[in-house]
């Protein structure tokens, strides 16, 4: 079996991509409570603005109507569905006792987010994860975090200048982790972005034969839609998770 290296998380985190939408309808707060329930440390979404500049969860961006799709920037929050929830709903459904990692969608997310969560619930800021496939896009969010984090959503075929100058780069402009598809990750490049100080982290984690292995990396978080094998996983490999 291969040797677990260590991690630079003192407890990785167990995120429930979408809320875990394996069980229940993503973007929920059903599902986001339900992988809370089902044991998961963290919640992953992806947030939009309104055209009233409220913060909404969703992963498309599309609001759908009979004859077509209107995109959420250009309605209130008063036209969305029920279904969708605002940033605050999910706070005042589930607490803040888990991490939050959010996709920022529209170019003036990030600000609205640190915004919401330092004024309703600061004690989340610790454990605020902003995730950008642009990571230059994150830079103008580094005066405001409170302990925020940010996180640079990309795959190794896109780090044109090689792993390591990326590592390098993100260490020295604040940037505090680098999230990739599991396929992207070895012990090996773990052990690099770890050697500049930031957290790895890997998405689509879906199988006990895909999740161990990883885990086993050292890696600082895992994305899975199926909570339950997540969490079965993790318990074998690490133990019992904690913040």
């Amino acid at each position: 079996m291969q040797q677990r290296l260590p991690s630079l998380l003192d407890h990785p985190i167990a995120f429930a991509h979408r809320g875990g939408r394996a069980h229940a309808p993503e973007n929920t707060l059903d599902a986001f409570a339900l992988g809370l329930r089902l044991g998961a440390t963290g919640l992953e979404s992806d947030v939009w603005l309104t055209a009233d500049g409220i913060p909404v969860l969703e992963h498309d961006g599309f609001v759908r109507r009979r004859f077509g799709k209107r995109p959420i920037g250009e309605l209130r929050r008063s036209q969305l569905p029920s279904f969708i929830p605002a940033l605050t709903e999910l706070i005042d459904q589930c607490g803040t006792g888990y991490h939050l990692s959010l996709d920022l969608k529209d170019p003036n997310a990030g600000l609205a987010v640190l915004r919401v969560v330092r004024e309703v619930a600061p004690e989340l800021m610790a454990r605020l994860w902003l995730c950008d496939p642009v990571w230059q896009n994150l830079l103008s969010l580094r005066a405001h975090l409170d302990g925020a984090k940010l996180v640079d959503s990309t795959r190794l075929v896109r780090i044109k200048e090689g792993p390591e100058r990326r590592a390098a780069t993100l260490a020295s402009e604040g940037i505090h982790a680098v999230n990739m598809h599991y396929s992207d990750w070895n012990g090996g490049l773990v052990s690099l972005v770890h050697r500049f100080g930031l957290c790895a982290i890997a998405w689509d984690l879906q199988y006990e034969h895909v999740l161990r292995p990883v885990l086993r990396m050292g890696i600082d978080g895992v994305h899975s839609d199926w909570v339950d094998r997540m969490m079965e996983s993790y318990r074998a490999e690490l133990g019992a998770p904690m913040l």
